[in-house]
Order: C-alpha cells, then structure tokens, then sequence
C-alpha cells in the first residue's frame, strides 16, 4: 500500500547482522550476478529474472557510502565496515511515524530475513561456493500446525544462536549442527551432513483460508552428489506433501 507522500516516516531496520568478513566482500555479493545466484532465493527458472529485476533493474547503488536503494519500494540495504574482516549488513525500510509491527507477520520481511542470514553462511563458510536448494511451502492439512511444530523444533526456539543442538526430525534423520538465527516467525539451523548446509523453517501466520497453521522451508545444500540431493529431495517432499497442500491460488496472492 502506497503512503501519502506527506506523511511522515522513520527508519525500522528489518534485518541487522554482523558478517565475518570484510564489507567489500559483502557489497560484492550484493552486485555480482552470480554471486547474487548463489546466495539470494532458492533453486527456480525465474531465479536468474528475479535477481535482474530486484537488483539491477530499479536499484541505486552508492558503493562509497554502502547502500544499495531500491526504487519504488521503501527498503535499502546498508553495508557498515567496522573492523577489517568485519561488517554489519541491515535491511532497512522507510515505515510511517508511530506505525507499530511488533507480533505482525509479513512474508517481505521474513523473506529478507531467510536471505540475509543465506548470505552470512555462504560468505563466512563456503565462500559463495554453488548450492543447491529445495523449497517448500503450504497450508497445513487439519490436525497439522505450522512447520516448526511438525519437525519437533518447537523447543530451539530459546536455543541461543551459536549453540550446538540435536533434532530427531520426522523425515527419518538426526540432525546435529548450530542454531543459526532466530525471529518469532522462523528459525535457521546448520546442518553438516548438508554440507554445512542450512535449513530455514518459518511459520506463516494463520488465516481463513488456512485454519490449521501454514509455512515453508528453505533446505541449502552444499557438495552433495545427485544422488544424494535426490534423496534429500524425495525423503522431504514426501514428508511435506503428507502434511500440507499448495494454497489456492487466490490465497497465494494475499499471502
């Protein structure tokens, strides 16, 4: 929804996070076209046409003061060096005076939030190697509740970031890595038999049209031979497909 032009704003920063690794490193993968491809999304067709869209086509980049603006959206990402091998990446967002968001889910920011902290595995620990990504979203079917639930991850919610932990997920494996972020809505883990991969869960709010809980995940693989991202693909599409279904598609252009 478009504000009056009138109205007064204030910054809210969506996402803030410290990267290891020097900002024009960080700035570089905000530019690179290929770097962009490994790090920002998941695998699709459109992935390569979305990234020309959102990056290049109605961008305004100011490298020497580290913001990236985007035109016609009231969003910029801020580059800050504060030491050699260090910065802090913020998206941040022009929002109306006295608005208040605490507790409202929003797909654009949970969105920037999943592809900030994919960017912060992929520049600290793999060097923006090539990944390769499986995505998955929809409505729960009755008697299912969100994603975080259904995997049992409920109790890494309060798990600090950084600390170790241990999931017995239901797809038929264990999992051991680091908590790697965490919002009331989502939550990210590494996962080391991925690769040291990633896998983000996020729970999207309920609605009408989806009275049991909806979500999606983002699974980031690196290394993985074919076969083995195959059956990665095949053991979690099953499970997700026996406890949600797509949304219609009217519901998907309101979500």
């Amino acid at each position: 929804m478009t504000e009056p032009a009138d109205q007064p704003t204030v910054d809210r920063i969506l996402v803030e996070t410290t990267i290891a690794a020097p900002a024009a490193e960080v700035w570089d993968a905000l530019r690179d076209r290929d770097k962009l491809l490994q790090w920002f999304g998941w695998d699709a067709p459109s992935l390569a046409e979305e990234v020309d869209y959102i990056f290049f086509q109605y961008t305004r980049p100011d490298e020497a003061a580290g913001i990236l603006w985007f035109e016609g959206v009231p969003d910029r990402f801020e580059v800050e060096p504060t030491g050699a091998e260090t910065c802090i990446l913020r998206v941040v967002r022009a929002a109306p005076a006295g608005s208040s968001w605490d507790g409202v889910y929003e797909d654009m920011v949970e969105g920037w939030i999943s592809f900030v902290q994919q960017l912060r595995l992929a520049i600290e620990q793999h060097a923006i190697a090539p990944r390769r990504t499986l995505y998955l979203e929809g409505n729960a079917l009755e008697g299912g509740s969100g994603p975080i639930a259904a995997l049992g991850l409920t109790g890494l919610r309060d798990v600090p970031d950084g600390a170790a932990f241990v999931a017995d997920l239901p797809t038929g494996e264990v999992v051991e890595g680091q908590a790697w972020h965490r919002t009331p809505w989502q939550i990210g883990l590494t996962v080391p038999q991925w690769g040291n991969g990633l896998l983000i869960v996020t729970d999207k709010s309920v609605k009408d049209t989806a009275p049991h809980g909806r979500g999606a995940l983002i699974l980031t693989t690196y290394g993985l031979s074919e076969a083995a991202f195959a059956e990665l693909e095949t053991r979690w599409k099953g499970w997700w497909d026996a406890h949600y279904e797509l949304a219609p598609p009217s519901a998907e252009a309101c979500s």
